[in-house]
């Protein structure tokens, strides 16, 4: 459907906003319409199409006694627009134009929609209708929403003049832009840009589409994002118009799922930047950040080598993508299969929240030298990283702790694990368990005695 041409603002009919609206948004979607029969609000705008033809027989009526003149006519075409206007809710805006009765609004308000169409707005009472609507349609089809992060999440761009010395190989073997679904790696010279692909990236999409309707939303721009949507997505099967970029958002320098048409309730995401999502971090799943290209490690104050330095790369099977698609079908499962509670009363937070929960069940944690002397333990992000993987954390050392993290093998604490036998493990050890949702090795996570002591 073309939102300009097929809008109810240049339709002779009363089809109202809403249905244009669901049809627009599930333009690009295979699921078939939400059966909404016995939908109150169905029910509501029904009402309120009678009331208005009654209204129109009224004039009518009104016509047949006065008489058929031109300024009969003229007057009951004005009354019948007035009637209009009067009642309508002016649900969704283009630009100051209301949707559905093109009535001129004296001023913007509601949230941005750009992403869907250019200048769309709507009001929050429609935005609650679609989102119950599509959520009754999603649950239906045992399917949640995902908000994919772009950068470091599912790729890794880099501008050309960034481009190391040990990197220059790359350029004789980037792959064709003419099937981008058999590449991985992109030579975007109208963008003066390299992207690559994280390891599994297809794959994942594959099959987490058959889990849950996908967004795209990333900081950086429109166009950037649009292109990064046609690598990653040629055919417009997983993303259809649902790419937002920072220029769609509502606030600067933060991502909000005000803009995303999904019930808080059933929606995940997946990023790498954990202060992106400062209202939404019981939605989040933390990604460790993929850094293919040099110029990727030197942003995050890195000095070691990227992996195409290194002519290496993240494992197919056993990298991030691979490792959080099973976290989301664990979610999943949980979530159609486990719960006894209604459908719609379930909450995907506390899903993954049991489920995080269950990484460090049993263990006890007592941490030595890693906060400042005077800070706050419990205040600590990994202190709370701990516990929200499920450890016990404590200040004191008794019989019952099993780890003690630390930076330093020469403090009291550590001294004592080792002669408990007691596990002595690196912060490391905490990060990998939180990315890799599975408690790690601990001999992997050695502790070193610092030069100083």
């Amino acid at each position: 459907m073309s939102l300009a041409t097929d809008s109810p603002v240049h339709s002779s009919s009363s089809d109202d906003f809403a249905a244009f609206l669901d049809a627009s948004l599930d333009s690009g979607s295979s699921e078939e319409a939400e059966d909404a029969n016995d939908d109150l609000e169905t029910q509501r705008i029904k009402r309120s199409k009678v009331e208005k033809l009654e209204n129109v027989e009224k004039l009518e009526n009104v016509e047949e006694v006065l008489g058929s003149t031109s300024q009969t006519s003229s007057l009951i075409q004005t009354v019948e627009a007035s009637i209009k206007k009067d009642l309508c809710t002016h649900p969704g805006s283009f630009g100051d134009m209301c949707i559905l009765c093109g009535q001129r609004l004296a001023e913007e308000s509601g949230v941005t929609f750009g992403y869907i169409h250019k200048g769309l707005r709507l009001q929050n009472d429609e935005i609650a209708r679609l989102r119950n609507t599509d959520m009754k349609n999603l649950l239906r089809h045992k399917k949640l929403y995902l908000v994919l992060d772009l950068d470091h999440t599912l790729l890794n761009s880099t501008q050309l003049i960034h481009i190391t010395s040990e990197e220059e190989y790359l350029k004789a073997q980037t792959d064709s832009l003419q099937d981008v679904s058999k590449g991985s790696l992109f030579m975007l010279d109208f963008m003066h840009m390299m992207t690559k692909l994280r390891p599994f990236v297809r794959t994942f999409l594959k099959e987490a589409s058959e889990m849950f309707e996908m967004y795209i939303y990333t900081m950086g721009d429109r166009a950037y994002a649009l292109e990064m949507a046609k690598l990653l997505d040629p055919q417009r099967e997983y993303f259809s118009a649902r790419v937002i970029s920072r220029d769609d958002g509502t606030h600067k320098h933060q991502k909000g799922l005000d803009v995303v048409l999904g019930q808080e309730s059933a929606v995940l995401i997946l990023d790498d930047t954990e202060n992106a999502w400062t209202k939404h971090k019981d939605n989040l799943i933390l990604m460790e950040r993929y850094h293919f290209f040099a110029s990727s490690c030197h942003q995050f104050g890195f000095s070691c080598k990227s992996l195409s330095e290194l002519k290496s790369d993240e494992s197919e099977t056993d990298g991030a993508l691979a490792t959080v698609l099973k976290v989301l079908k664990q979610i999943h499962n949980m979530f159609f299969d486990v719960l006894k509670e209604n459908l719609v009363d379930r909450d995907v937070r506390q899903v993954l929240k049991t489920i995080r929960k269950e990484v460090l069940k049993g263990c006890k944690i007592v941490f030595s030298r890693v906060f400042p002397t005077k800070f706050p333990a419990d205040n600590h992000h990994l202190w709370r990283m701990a516990e929200n993987l499920g450890a016990t954390c404590a200040t004191e050392l008794d019989s019952s702790v099993t780890h003690v993290v630390s930076t330093d093998a020469a403090t009291e604490k550590s001294r004592w694990a080792v002669k408990q036998n007691k596990f002595l493990v690196h912060t490391g050890w905490l990060e990998a368990a939180n990315y890799f949702w599975k408690k790690q090795p601990e001999e992997n996570f050695p502790v070193n005695q610092t030069k100083s002591q």
